[in-house]
């Protein structure tokens, strides 16, 4: 590969490449105002995009050979403003290479952070051939730290000096450069709707798929127009309706000065965020969304729209040759899927969808009532849409390798397409021919990448004129045609050869971007499509909605422009308290979430902001005493002093300082409002260092119940039996009721919560300001079984570890079985007792759970051992996730003894009948392969009671071991090879001195890019070849052995094959000479191949695919 970098003085890297008709109308609806769009729509499409500047520089050098220097710099040349030189080392750069680069002349006297692009190309001209001449191109952003670019290893220095080659004459070296500067986009300042009238959708996630396909369908006018006539209302939200969510997008598209983005509509499919960051096809997600478009269109103004624009017609037919029968079967099409592979472009695809197919011979074609018949098979279009989506085949399943490959081949497609070329070869007889099927190419969507994933972004032309814009994700760039077009072609790119003359093949390197999808608009339909769109086509009550949502966003914007004069108030009172406690929280006080919130500009005097909490909550300002909550040291957050009266004439931003030791826009303020027996507000009691502000919770063990019943001031130097009868009050209680006090300490990462001795005083017991007592009636020793949680710390252990598990049975992991409330601190073996309860199962032990994967939402690989972790909390924790699901299986035998033993797969070959069956064979992990096959002797039907049987690991066709009948079998993985069993044959044991033991694999060939690929199928075998013995012989054996009939085994063709290159054999060809290996361990790189067709099945399976890897199609719920 050829190399381009900067040229430091001591460079030594090898070189590496651095990257840079009208529309038929439907009777049932009125029909949709279509006005052609003028083409002067977008203005900053209209203005003219000036060429970037370019210069060809020649550099004359004399004296060639007596240069003694180690590099050497061109004068100074200009391109686009800017000053170049060009750089060599003529002796090379410490390679034996002539190096040469592109340098900016005056880098070292640029500004501070200065940079320029450019593409450049470098030669060195041959002055006797010029076919000759090397060249090398490339392109790079310089900056202060790259201020040259280009080969260290340009061309061979034994080549140059060669005076016979013609780079050097009369000792003079021609050097040509041509550079084409262009302007450098600032991607964080880019403004798309500036630069290009459009404007961009935000990535999700893996969403650029759905955004190049959103981009397309919104720039066909006439589909944009019916997605606005779709009738929604006011009271219909975005996230849940389709239609609106579509509506939304598309006007924001249109009048947004900024990207939009595509949570609402993603809702509006019914997916989670992990749908969002599951990459899906393009072409799958158009179907199901145009399908789903045409359902709910149905019953509307704008019901078959969907149809009108993008359905064909075709036919497919069947006719006989020698009698006068035809069957004809009209179908529809939304879009074609048009073969890459083996097609040099669209027209090639065309002629091969239309090709007739010869049914003879064994293929012929039952007709009704002439029976077996030659017929000819085809298909043939009616008639073709006005918008026409052609799907191109680039991701392929490959039957020999099973799995997915992405065709990367080179596959042109015009700017016009003409479907009724050659007198109209794509048409059948029904075909109407006054329609026009000439076509313009609208859009190009492109895939970057391979079969595992990648990028899409897609090039549109909105009003079908000269000008491309590239729509990728966020941003929105004018493109050029050649960028548009030649550029997605895909194929191979080819590096200059760097010994010219001679017949090295050149270096190429593989296109990974490709277009994938193709949308023509017919010529004729044009005006009508690409129609005009504007503020009338939209609902009033959609331009409303959004015309308050762009209000909401301004008013957001400045808000958060403006925040850092403002401070957020949240005061929380008894009210909050007593509507939160037992329901929306237990332990603390109040979610500070939940309660009023004051936005207070920060020079407000806090009397000021008094008046306003008066006028809210109708509390005069002289009965409003504000405490301040403090958090401390154990994650508790609690009331801890009233502000002082000095503080309250302070300002609102001076008091937030006060309270928030970290940086924190917000106060948060306790509001204490004493009432009196009338139920109101007087004024707050005076309170002294002596005084105590509790807070009180009353539990009901047998309710379950937690709930707040209001705060007392108490004297550090009382005593809790002292209060008990208002406690009693308070709860509802008789006076006398015995009850018992606990302190509610904290909750993270544990509860503490411990009784309070009611002899003992306040400060004894450590209870200070904000501190919260839990008191309820004294347990009843004949009570306590009969309660769940007789106590309240029974109860807070309980709430804060309490937690719903949803089980699935790991055969349907999308569906939940049953949810069962279990507590975090459960042990291994009560989580699988449980189980095993709702099962009605007796023996806990044949459960086996395993863990969930949060992010692909699927149950891990691995299940969990048994008693393999401590609690239930272990179980749901993936990574810094938590989950709430667990997958279950109920086994044959107990957990502990199935882990002691090793279970394998093992496919077993019959030796006579054409048959393989699998087992499952389970023995102790220190058994041996053949204990193993011991075991599965008592399971097979065996040609005879005395067969031998052998054990080997065949991964992709081809044999890679035959296991030691001594060889353990705890470390054997068959989750990756097939271990297959077979009966070792007669003549392999009585094996003689001369003859070998050879691989025999099933192949074809495979032409891809232009390389030849071996590909194997089929079961691989073993074969015993004497010493002598030729090709022809042996054909006979393996017929024999195969049970292959004459017409097919004479197709076949043989040959020897070594590091996967074959050498074709004749009948006369002693196979023996090829094969002097004698081990057949290790041997897989030398073997006998059958190259024949693959005439098995074709089945899209997955060959030991890890259990639950699985992708899921796209599905469009709502």
């Amino acid at each position: 590969m050829t190399v381009m970098m900067s040229a430091p003085i001591d460079q030594e890297d090898e070189e590496v490449l651095v990257p840079h008709a009208d529309l038929p109308e439907n009777n049932n609806h009125q029909p949709m105002e279509v006005v052609a769009q003028p083409e002067t729509a977008n203005t900053v499409e209209s203005q003219p995009v000036p060429d970037p500047p370019q210069t060809r520089f020649t550099w004359r050098i004399d004296n060639f050979t007596r240069l003694n220097t180690k590099k050497l710099y061109s004068e100074v040349f200009v391109v686009g403003a800017y000053k170049w030189r060009v750089l060599i080392f003529p002796k090379g750069n410490n390679v034996d290479y002539l190096s040469m680069y592109l340098d900016v002349a005056d880098s070292t006297s640029l500004p501070y952070g200065w940079s320029r692009y450019a593409q450049f190309s470098l030669a060195i001209v041959n002055q006797i051939h010029n076919k000759f001449t090397v060249r090398k191109d490339t392109q790079h952003q310089f900056n202060a730290r790259e201020s040259d670019w280009g080969f260290t290893s340009f061309m061979p220095l034994g080549e140059l000096y060669d005076p016979s080659r013609g780079y050097l004459v009369n000792d003079t070296l021609i050097i040509e450069a041509e550079v084409l500067v262009r302007k450098i986009v600032d991607y964080w300042n880019y403004d798309s709707k500036k630069e290009t009238g459009y404007v961009g959708l935000k990535n999700q996630g893996a969403t650029c798929y759905m955004n190049s396909l959103l981009q397309t369908l919104y720039h066909i006018p006439y589909f944009r127009k019916a997605v606005y006539h779709m009738p929604t209302t006011e009271n219909d939200m975005p996230s849940g309706s389709i239609p609106l969510a579509l509506q939304s997008l598309f006007y924001k598209l249109q009048y947004s000065d900024t990207s939009v983005a595509t949570k609402e509509l993603t809702k509006s499919f019914g997916w989670d965020t992990y749908d969002s960051f599951m990459q899906h096809d393009v072409q799958e997600l158009n179907r199901v969304l145009c399908e789903k478009l045409e359902d709910k269109m149905k019953g509307t103004v704008v019901e078959g729209t969907i149809q009108k624009l993008f359905e064909g017609h075709h036919m497919n037919y069947i006719e006989c040759i020698n009698v006068d029968y035809k069957s004809t079967r009209k179908e529809s099409f939304y879009d074609l899927q048009l073969d890459v592979k083996g097609c040099r472009d669209v027209y090639a695809s065309f002629d091969k969808y239309v090709e007739v197919e010869r049914l003879e011979g064994d293929n012929k074609y039952h007709a009704e009532q002439y029976g077996l018949q030659d017929a000819k098979k085809g298909v043939l279009f009616i008639d073709f849409p006005p918008v026409l989506q052609l799907q191109l085949k680039r991701f392929e399943y490959d039957f020999m390798r099973d799995t997915m490959v992405k065709i990367n081949d080179r596959y042109e497609f015009p700017s016009q397409l003409d479907l009724d070329r050659e007198n109209g070869k794509y048409l059948s007889p029904d075909a109407d021919r006054s329609v026009r099927n000439l076509y313009t190419l609208h859009s190009v969507l492109v895939h970057s990448g391979g079969v595992h994933g990648g990028h899409y972004y897609a090039f549109i032309r909105p009003t079908l004129s000269e000008q491309w814009y590239k729509f990728d994700d966020e941003r929105v760039t004018k493109e050029d045609n050649k960028r548009a077009l030649e550029e997605q072609y895909g194929g191979e790119e080819e590096l200059p050869q760097t010994n010219p003359g001679f017949n090295n093949p050149p270096f190429k390197f593989t296109k990974y971007s490709n277009a994938y999808m193709l949308v023509y608009i017919r010529e004729s339909d044009k005006d009508k499509i690409i129609c005009n769109v504007d503020e009338k086509d939209i609902a009033e009550h959609l331009r409303e909605r959004l015309k308050k949502e762009q209000e909401e966003k301004e008013h957001k914007k400045k808000e958060k422009a403006e925040a850092h004069l403002y401070t957020i108030i949240k005061v929380a009172r008894d009210e909050d308290i007593e509507g939160q406690m037992g329901k929306d929280i237990y332990f603390d006080l109040v979610d500070h979430d939940k309660v009023r919130s004051f936005r207070v500009q920060k020079q407000t005097p806090f009397n000021v902001f008094k008046e306003e909490v008066a006028k809210e909550f109708g509390i005069p300002v002289q009965f409003q005493r504000f405490w301040l909550w403090a958090k401390r040291q154990n994650h508790t957050y609690r009331p801890n002093r009233p502000l002082t009266q000095i503080e309250e004439t302070q300002t609102v931003g001076q008091l937030r300082e006060v309270s928030n030791k970290v940086h924190n826009a917000e106060l948060k303020l306790f509001l204490e409002v004493e009432k009196g027996m009338d139920l109101c507000p007087i004024a707050p009691p005076d309170k002294t260092k002596d005084d105590i502000l509790l807070f009180f919770k009353l539990y009901d063990p047998e309710k379950e119940e937690l709930r707040y019943v209001g705060r007392l001031f108490v004297k550090c130097t009382g005593k809790p039996s002292e209060i008990l009868t208002r406690l009693n009050e308070m709860a509802g209680y008789v006076p006398e009721e015995d009850i018992v006090l606990y302190e509610e300490i904290k909750f993270e990462p544990n509860v503490m919560c411990e009784p309070i001795d009611k002899k003992v005083t306040f400060r004894a017991s450590q209870l200070e300001d904000g501190d919260i007592v839990c008191f309820q009636k004294a347990p009843l020793v004949d009570n306590e079984e009969q309660v769940r949680y007789p106590d309240v710390p029974s109860y807070l252990e309980y709430v804060h570890n309490r937690q719903v598990v949803h089980f699935r049975s790991l055969d349907r992991p999308k569906e939940d079985d049953f949810s069962l409330e279990m507590s975090r601190l459960y042990t291994y073996d009560d989580v699988v007792e449980r189980v095993a309860q709702q099962l009605g199962l007796d023996d806990p032990s044949k459960i086996r759970l395993t863990p969930h994967n949060c992010y692909s939402q699927q149950p891990k690989p691995q299940p969990i051992k048994h008693r393999g972790v401590d609690h239930l909390s272990d179980m749901l924790v993936h990574y810094n996730q938590t989950s709430d699901i667990l997958y279950y299986e109920v086994l044959d035998i107990p957990l502990p003894e199935l882990q002691g033993l090793k279970t394998l797969k093992v496919a077993f070959h019959h030796a006579i009948k054409d048959e393989v069956v699998s087992h499952t064979i389970r023995l102790p992990k220190q058994s041996t392969v053949g204990d193993v096959l011991d075991d599965l002797k008592t399971k097979v039907e065996l040609s005879h009671p005395d067969a031998e049987l052998r054990l080997l690991e065949v991964f992709y066709h081809k044999i890679y071991k035959v296991f030691p009948s001594n060889e353990k079998i705890e470390n054997i993985n068959d989750q990756y090879w097939t271990l297959r069993a077979e009966e070792i044959p007669e003549e392999e044991k009585n094996i003689g001195p001369q003859d070998r033991l050879i691989h025999v694999y099933h192949f074809t060939k495979d032409t891809a890019q232009n390389q030849m690929q071996i590909q194997n199928f089929g079961d691989p075998f073993f074969l015993v070849i004497h010493e002598g013995e030729a090709l022809s012989e042996i054909k006979v054996r393996i017929q024999k052995k195969l049970q292959v009939p004459d017409e097919e085994f004479s197709k076949w063709k043989f040959a020897f094959l070594s590091l996967g290159r074959p050498e074709y054999l004749q009948d006369s060809d002693i196979v023996s000479s090829r094969f002097q290996r004698r081990d057949v361990y290790g041997a897989w790189e030398q073997y006998l191949g059958l190259e024949h067709t693959d005439n098995a099945p074709k089945r899209s399976y997955a060959v030991n695919q890890n259990r639950h890897t699985f992708e899921k199609p796209v599905k469009i719920y709502n």
